[in-house]
Order: structure tokens, then C-alpha cells, then sequence
């Protein structure tokens, strides 16, 4: 799994040097405990980007993850090493977490399953957090019955993250042999076509075609939506590590240290007017579910870059 879940005995490093002298884990983290009670084992922790803070898996302390079917090409991130793990067929299915695309990314450059779930339907207790108010666990696996049946385990309330919705679990693996029975299926368009390449454009028609998806829905605020989730990010991510940057500015991961720094002064009114667009841009994604079950776009604008 991503080696920002705790486990008890070591020390949960969030792919960070910064942490490496943090005490060990007391105990095991909520996604860990689940799992091995539904009989899964832990083969090991996996890299990632510094602090979850990155789409590449370029780490300067641990090193680069590289794509497991072209070792020249990115693995993707910033749950990058569960991807690579999981395409490579070192393990049936690993965990990871995603704020603005974290598990989508690796998933689709690596060619593999990712679920991201709703927010909050996943306890997160116990994972090293980077943006509060948006970060989510899910798993990635090579078959979407094993991808549902970790999703299952992982499912159940938690007390001890009050992010958690007050939802009962939802079954999902029993529903797999349905198929598309009852499912409206359609693809976003406007942005969703305009800014990816000729490779992504493909790779959504086929699956339209297969899925019989032949409406194209519009979600006219996407590119106002992706601005208020970085904003958001960038600011909670700063300030989470605002007391490092200023203390110990040399401990940080180069790759992130600009950017952490940029956020933690990002104006408050910034960050209240995102959150205020982000319930806005909510409502509107419901208006498109209310016309569709499932909307296809592309997890990336492009195919795995070197």
C-alpha cells in the first residue's frame, strides 16, 4: 500500500525525508485493520510523491517509480508505486489515496483499475493526510472484481473521522453480473474533449461505443472547478507544512517546496471563495447524474510521458 497508511510499528513516511524521524505507528491504520480482517496480507509500502504532493512519482529521497510497461515513460502520481505494483503483477491489488487525481493518474498511465469512491464514504483514519477537505483512499487492482471486493472490505463506519458520511455500506461486488443493466451511460464533452490529445479522444470513443453511450453532456464549469481545487489544495497543503517551511525550508522535498510555500500564502478569501464554487460545481454534477448514471471522460489528457 502507499506508504502514508499507518502500520503499526513503523513509521509512516508520506514518501517524506522530513517525517523519516517521526516515532513508529502505534497502531494500524483503519484501510490496514479492514483488510486484515478480510484476510488480506501486507506485502509491503509503496513510493510516492512527497506529502501525496505530485503527479509523477518523482521522489528525491526514495527515487523515481518508473511505468511498469515502459521503464522510460512516468508511473504516474502521486500513488504512483501502488499503480506500477499492481500493473506489474506484484501484487492482486494495493491502496492508495487521491486529492486531485491521485489514484485516476497512475491508474490509467499504468493501465490498471483505480477507485476513487465519493468523499467520505471511505474512512481515512489513520492515513497521513494532505488536503483535509478532499482527500480519499480507494484501491487499484487488474480486474474490476477484485477492485470491488477491496472496495467492500474497506466499507464500515468509523467514529474516528468525522469526514466520514453517516452512510451504511453499499455492496458492490454482488452487483458486478448486472452489467448495464438499467444504466444510462453518456460522455462529457467541452473541455473533456478539448484538452486532451488525439490518443484520449480515442480511448473515450471506444468505450462510448461499447457502452452504447451516445449523449454528450456538458459540465460547463469544469476548468473553473479543476483552478478551485488546486487553490484549495495548495492552501491547506501549505499551511499543513507551514511550520517546516519556516524552521526547516531544507527538510522539504524539492520538488514540492515552491509550491507548498506559494500556497501557505494564498489569501484566505481565495480559499473560502473555492470552497464556496466547489458546493456549486456539486450541485451541477448532480444535475448531469440526474440525466446519467455514468459519465465517461478521460482520466488523463495523454498517455504516459517520459
Amino acid at each position: 500500500m502507499k506508504n502514508l497508511f499507518d502500520v503499526a510499528g513503523h513509521t509512516t513516511l508520506a514518501g517524506a525525508e522530513l517525517l523519516s524521524d517521526r516515532p513508529p505507528a502505534a497502531s494500524d491504520s483503519w484501510a490496514v485493520r479492514q483488510l486484515h480482517s478480510a484476510g488480506a496480507l501486507l506485502s509491503g509500502m509503496l513510493n510516492m510523491d512527497a506529502y501525496a504532493y505530485g503527479f509523477t512519482t518523482e521522489n528525491s529521497y526514495y527515487g523515481a517509480t518508473r511505468n511498469p510497461h515502459d521503464l522510460s515513460r512516468i508511473a504516474g502520481g502521486s500513488s504512483g508505486g501502488s499503480a506500477a505494483a499492481v500493473a506489474a503483477g506484484l501484487v492482486h491489488f494495493s491502496l492508495g489515496s487521491d486529492t486531485n487525481g491521485s489514484i485516476r493518474v497512475p491508474a490509467s498511465l499504468c493501465g490498471i483499475f483505480g477507485l476513487k469512491p465519493t468523499f467520505g464514504r471511505l474512512s481515512r483514519s489513520g492515513s497521513h493526510p494532505f488536503v483535509a477537505s478532499l482527500d480519499h483512499i480507494g484501491p487499484f487492482a487488474r480486474r474490476v472484481a477484485d477492485l470491488a471486493a477491496v472496495y467492500d472490505a474497506l466499507q464500515g463506519r468509523d467514529p474516528a473521522d468525522d469526514f466520514q458520511a453517516d452512510k451504511a455500506s453499499e455492496r458492490t461486488g454482488n452487483l458486478l453480473e448486472r452489467g448495464l443493466e438499467g444504466l444510462r451511460c453518456a460522455r462529457l464533452g467541452g473541455y473533456f474533449t478539448t484538452w486532451c490529445d488525439d490518443d484520449a479522444r480515442a480511448a473515450v470513443d471506444r468505450v462510448a461505443h461499447a457502452l452504447g453511450a451516445d449523449s454528450e453532456l456538458q459540465f460547463a464549469d469544469a476548468a473553473l472547478a479543476r483552478s478551485a481545487a488546486f487553490i484549495i489544495s495548495a492552501s491547506e497543503g501549505g499551511n499543513q507544512y507551514l511550520t517546516d517551511l519556516r524552521h526547516s525550508p531544507e527538510r522539504i522535498e524539492p520538488h514540492s517546496r515552491e509550491r507548498l510555500l506559494a500556497g501557505a500564502m494564498i489569501p484566505s478569501a481565495w480559499y473560502l471563495q473555492a470552497q464556496r464554487f466547489r458546493r456549486h460545481a456539486r450541485q451541477a454534477m448532480k444535475s448531469l447524474f440526474s440525466q446519467a448514471d455514468v459519465l465517461i471522460a478521460p482520466a488523463t489528457p495523454c498517455s504516459a510521458t517520459p
